[in-house]
């Protein structure tokens, strides 16, 4: 079973930065297509960026150029720097792992962004 742990939310002004990780605890990571998703109040949750393990990185739209999601395959770890960050970027972001068609979730962290 495969967990998921992420870290770095918290509280930024608009314009600010903020940086999230996520711990993979299990084995053959470089296999996972690693990503963020978030869901914001009385939303549905959407996909942030994904990133494969030899693969290019997928964002979407809204954060194209703001975000950049990168990967250690040898620590087993992903990450998400979030710069630009903007009041409808509050939500809590979620750490996602897929192989083989299971897909693990992360419990998530609360990104708040307010002036």
């Amino acid at each position: 079973q495969v967990q998921l742990v992420e870290s770095g939310g918290g509280l930024v002004q608009p314009g600010g930065s903020l940086r999230l990780s996520c711990a993979h605890s299990g084995s053959i990571f470089n296999l996972y297509v690693m990503g963020w998703y978030r869901q914001a109040p009385g939303k549905q949750r959407e996909l942030v960026a994904t990133l494969p393990g030899g693969g290019r990185a997928n964002y979407a739209d809204s954060v194209k150029g703001r975000f950049t999601i990168a990967r250690d395959n040898a620590k087993k770890t992903v990450s998400l720097q979030m710069n630009s960050l903007k009041l409808e970027d509050t939500a809590v972001y979620y750490c996602y792992a897929k192989e083989a068609g299971v897909e693990y979730w992360g419990q998530g962290t609360q990104v708040t962004v307010s002036s």
